[in-house]
């Protein structure tokens, strides 16, 4: 990009309405995905006539493709634009999200606890709950994931609304209606099947589109090493550009957190109970069609997860660098000012032009459009397995409850896009992501892990352990809001941001549920073993690998990961 078009993009950014106007070239790829993605999902209406076609494609997916599922189905505008604004205001410390985020936990979601998902063949995980627990948890579980799959699928709409808007100057209103549309239309004709399919379509469209603002931001500003000089000049520290050295205390870093807080809070609760109890990616990989095909889905996607702040994070850390202006939270934006959430399209109005512009807005509707479906056909399915069926129809034929399963997406589209707009009262749609994880997803891998690691853990106890965590971490968002001194008691220091605080909520609401299911199981009656069986470690027996080539079992890769993972820490330390 010339310095004539540099200075040229940095005066239209700071301009209000519109940054950019489609070409013909990009209206024609846009309009081109539309038609393939719906083409996609009216060619495979024919293979979705069962129950477990539409809610599980039939169990037929290969590693590969369930895989690439599992990780698009996690690659939504949410993600896009979320860490892109995260890494605006933490810095580097937003690729943890993607790196500790993702190692251990992914490799132990396929290799440990795959298994018992895969061989209890049940259809989601509050199915697994019920057969470990019951019927009162699965339906605790199954509510509480059914609220918070409407909210998810929300914050992808907003976030897609709002690029339209910045980049394109689109009513808001419409851009979330068209959208949702599409989805509604895709899902609901070919379920799990259409889902999958489309998201490893938009796995490389999100990629191919992405990966255009760091290959030319990283040009302008003249590598890592320019970039680093950059945000330095700017925010007058390094705290920006480092993940480990700077979390001995918690007023050395943007975050507001220390090493214990990332270590425990965020790579222990929050990644531990996210990809491995969030049945919107563990869907994907239970689709898979044998044992080994689940278990090597989440190490597969866990290679291309370390590679993500490529196309996440760094567009955030080039924003501190090149534009010519601040960004400021949601809640405190004025007129001709943009918020953190506006950095992805920020960059993208900056780099990309005709054609380019195109390719870039069809990967932010891809990645929406890949969120919003994998959090709608996880909606349809605990609705339809684990609400529906055993409290109001419990005898109906197969096709009643695939008919239902449509008539459910189109249900959960329209809850979505009224939940869209409670975005807008968060500092960052991150911030508001994480709080539904530490309400969620953190006291309900409590339950899991030890539901399937504790024989003695009793229904009793998974029931009340999990409300107990579930209802402390709200109660303590509760507080914080209303009186604000009390994040320093939530997250241990005052210096503490509202990301920090989610980290240490999540951790505090997981202990709490640890705690009071080992306490109630102590007092209670447990399960009888045959009760057990393939649904508890113990009771399980497991196919072993040994005639497998090393190279082909899921462990070796496994370690594969870990390897990876240990040369970012040490570059980026």
């Amino acid at each position: 990009m010339s310095l004539l078009n540099i200075s040229y993009v940095c005066i239209l950014l700071s301009m209000p309405g519109k940054m950019i106007s489609l070409s013909f070239p990009d209206v024609l790829i846009i309009a081109l995905y539309f038609v393939m993605v719906l083409g996609i999902g009216i060619y495979l209406r024919g293979y979705a006539n069962t129950s477990k076609d539409f809610f599980l494609a039939g169990r037929e997916m290969s590693s590969w493709v369930a895989g690439l599922s599992f990780l698009s189905a996690n690659m939504g505008a949410l993600e896009l634009m979320g860490w892109a604004a995260a890494a605006y205001q933490y810095g580097l410390l937003a690729a943890h999200f993607y790196w500790i985020a993702a190692f251990p936990s992914i490799v132990f979601l396929g290799l440990v606890m795959m298994p018992f998902y895969y061989i209890s063949k049940t259809h989601s995980v509050p199915g697994y709950l019920h057969l470990r627990y019951g019927e009162s948890t699965r339906a605790l579980s199954g509510i509480s994931f059914a609220v918070m799959t409407i909210l998810m699928s929300g914050i992808n709409m907003y976030a897609m609304a709002l690029v339209m808007k910045v980049v394109l100057g689109w009513n808001i209103h419409f851009s979330i209606w068209i959208s949702s549309l599409t989805v509604a239309v895709y899902v609901c004709l070919g379920g799990l099947f259409s889902a999958i399919f489309n998201e490893v379509l938009q796995f490389f469209l999100i990629w191919l589109g992405a990966l255009t603002i760091p290959v030319l931001g990283m040009f302008e500003v003249g590598g890592w090493s320019g970039l680093v000089a950059k945000i330095q000049e700017r925010v007058h520290s390094n705290d920006y550009v480092h993940l480990w050295s700077t979390l001995g205390t918690f007023s050395g870093n943007p975050m507001g957190v220390n090493w214990a807080g990332i270590l425990f809070g965020l790579g222990g609760v929050i990644a531990f109970g996210y990809w491995t109890t969030d049945f919107l990616v563990v869907q994907r990989a239970m689709a898979a069609k044998d044992l080994r095909s689940a278990k090597m889905a989440p190490i597969i996607a866990s290679y291309f997860k370390m590679m993500m702040p490529l196309i996440v994070i760094l567009p955030g850390l080039l924003a501190i660098a090149v534009l010519p202006f601040k960004l400021v939270p949601e809640t405190t934006v004025h007129a001709g000012q943009y918020s953190y959430n506006e950095v992805l399209p920020l960059m993208l109005a900056r780099y990309c032009g005709p054609g380019l512009l195109g390719l870039g807005v069809t990967a932010l509707i891809a990645g929406f459009m890949s969120g919003m479906a994998g959090n709608v056909s996880a909606f349809a399915t605990v609705w339809t397995y684990d609400i529906y069926q055993p409290y109001i129809r419990k005898s109906e034929s197969d096709h009643h409850y695939v008919r239902m399963g449509r008539w459910c997406t189109i249900l959960g589209v329209i809850l979505s896009i009224g939940t869209a707009y409670f975005v807008t009262e968060f500092k960052s749609i991150m911030d508001y992501m994480q709080a539904l994880v530490s309400f969620f997803i953190a006291p309900l891998f409590g339950t899991v892990i030890l539901g399937m690691m504790w024989k003695r853990a009793t229904p009793k106890g998974g029931f009340w352990g999990l409300l107990a965590g579930t209802l402390s971490s709200i109660a303590m968002y509760a507080v914080v809001e209303i009186h604000p001194a009390f994040l320093s008691i939530v997250a241990l220091s005052a210096d503490a941001k509202p990301m920090a605080e989610d980290l240490y909520r999540a951790l505090w609401s997981w202990i709490i549920c640890v705690v009071v299911t080992i306490v109630v199981s102590v007092f209670t009656t447990p399960k009888r073993p045959d009760e057990l069986k393939n649904v508890v470690y113990g009771y399980t027996v497991i196919p072993a690998e040994q005639g497998l080539p090393f190279y082909h079992r899921p462990i070796f890769w496994g370690a594969g990961v870990a390897v990876f993972f240990a040369i970012l820490q040490w570059l980026f330390w």
